[in-house]
């Protein structure tokens, strides 16, 4: 499921990236793409309704499950690790169990990672307001070059503004589990691990190590 997982991420990428070749005429003609400027308003309707269409393609809610639950299983094997290793350290490794243990969080945390990765890649693609900016300058340029169509070209460049801030408005960073949706639950999660690590360190190397810094926001 994991694998599964990071194939339809992988996906969703190279979505994201055909997405952003669509405004770029060099880009589009090498990967025959189709390509249009955002000068006219169905122009922007039409590239919003295809970036709206790709963000929803695949599956949504079985992949967001699936890595909730790992993020989650990763937590408790962390957690189940520092607790052994306060326990007992020295015998930490003789047992078949802990091994198991790190091998598990060790294939976890190389998941998470990488889903961690994409989904950032994914959504610098789909956050890159840099295209909206480009085309008002580009607009504001027309204006001077074509008078006769100053009024079509300031009606274009309003919806430009109004998409750019309506984006910024309803777009949220990539979280890779549902629990960073809720800053109670992400600060809880935080603590509790950071806490664990911090208790094994200071068991280590022998003096008090703090890693963590309690932050709670409503």
């Amino acid at each position: 499921m994991l694998a599964v997982s990071e194939r339809t991420f992988y996906q969703r990428l190279l979505y994201a990236k055909n997405f952003c070749y669509l405004t770029s005429l060099r880009r589009a003609r090498k990967y025959q793409l189709p390509h249009f400027r955002l000068n006219k308003v169905r122009n922007i309707k039409t590239w919003l309704s295809i970036r709206s269409f790709l963000k929803r393609r695949g599956p949504q809610r079985s992949v967001e499950i699936i890595v909730s639950t790992a993020f989650l299983a990763a937590v408790v094997i962390i957690s189940t690790i520092c607790i052994e290793l306060l326990q007992d350290y020295g015998c930490f490794l003789d047992e078949l169990g802990n091994w198991e243990l790190v091998l598990w969080g060790l294939s976890l945390g190389l998941f998470l990672l990488r889903f961690i990765t994409l989904g950032t890649n994914i959504n610098k693609k789909y956050r890159n307001f840099s295209v909206l900016i480009t085309e008002q300058i580009n607009l504001y340029l027309h204006m001077e070059q074509k008078p006769h169509k100053k009024n079509e070209l300031l009606l274009a460049n309003s919806v430009l503004k109004l998409a750019e801030d309506l984006l910024k408005e309803v777009e949220s960073p990539f979280k890779v589990s549902g629990l960073s949706a809720n800053p109670l639950l992400y600060n809880i999660t935080k603590v509790v691990v950071l806490s664990a690590f911090s208790a094994v360190l200071t068991e280590l190397l022998g003096f008090k190590l703090k890693l963590y810094k309690i932050k709670i926001r409503a």
